[in-house]
């Protein structure tokens, strides 16, 4: 029996998840480029990390980050020099939230360290969006999270958390890191959605006004948000696939 192929661990969830050459035709069938290949791309091409590197932020050997770079940049071959449009979706992957070894200097390990430890077994947490009292209405550029503890339909505690510059590749990743439950925000991309969807965060978004007010309402079972919500807005591009239908964090179970 063949073993079971190891989760790679993700650190930034792609905010664009469809490219398209210009003229192309929409009926053009696209290059599929996982999520843990373009982690590959991202950490290997952008950052400049070697393979033996890439492999311990990813959490596997040095021998699979070359498959999956290999891969990967056959697909982004097929992408220019063909002219096909490019599609980023599925792979066998989890969300970091900081819990990685290559995440000793991370930001996202302090949270949660800090945030896993204080949360308790019935208590539901809730993020929101935040900037001076209200929600903060583009999530992929928010500064902060207020972050609200609820139990038995009430809040029992909340606090202000900086997001430390991260863009929104990177902020599902802090609110797994924060060991949230759920989050309240305005205008979101697809490709957030699909991140947050990986890893198993609840979203109620197209929400404005108080965020205190949002929250209580959220834990009472009270809020009215949109289900639909799409945000066109700083190159978050929405697809047409399920949300989170891949991904270790959302339904797709891979071996550890």
């Amino acid at each position: 029996m063949p073993r079971p192929r190891k989760c790679r661990r993700v650190c930034h969830f792609p905010g664009t998840l469809e490219f398209a050459p210009a003229g192309v035709s929409p009926r053009a069938e696209p290059v599929v480029l996982t999520v843990d290949e373009y982690e590959a791309v991202r950490l290997i091409d952008k950052e400049g990390l070697s393979q033996e590197e890439c492999g311990a932020r990813m959490g596997v050997a040095r021998t699979t980050v070359q498959q999956i770079y290999a891969a990967a940049r056959r697909k982004l071959a097929r992408f220019l020099v063909d002219g096909l449009p490019l599609r980023i979706e599925g792979g066998d992957f989890m969300l970091c939230g900081g819990e990685g070894a290559g995440c000793g200097g991370c930001f996202k390990r302090r949270y949660r360290q800090q945030y896993a430890e204080s949360k308790g077994e019935s208590m539901m947490r809730i993020a929101v969006t935040y900037e001076d009292g209200q929600i903060f209405q583009h999530f992929g550029h928010t500064g902060q999270f207020k972050i609200y503890d609820v139990e038995e339909g009430k809040i029992v505690s909340s606090q202000v958390v900086d997001t430390n510059g991260s863009g929104h590749g990177a902020l599902a990743g802090v609110l797994s890191a924060l060991n949230a439950d759920a989050l309240i925000c305005g205008g979101i991309g697809g490709g957030a959605q699909a991140a947050l969807a990986a890893a198993g965060i609840r979203l109620y978004g197209g929400v404005s006004g108080s965020a205190d007010q949002a929250a209580e309402a959220l834990a009472a079972g009270r809020l009215d948000y949109d289900p639909e919500v799409q945000c066109s807005h700083h190159g978050e591009h929405h697809h047409d696939g399920p949300c989170g239908s891949h991904g270790c964090g959302g339904g797709h179970h891979c071996g550890s």
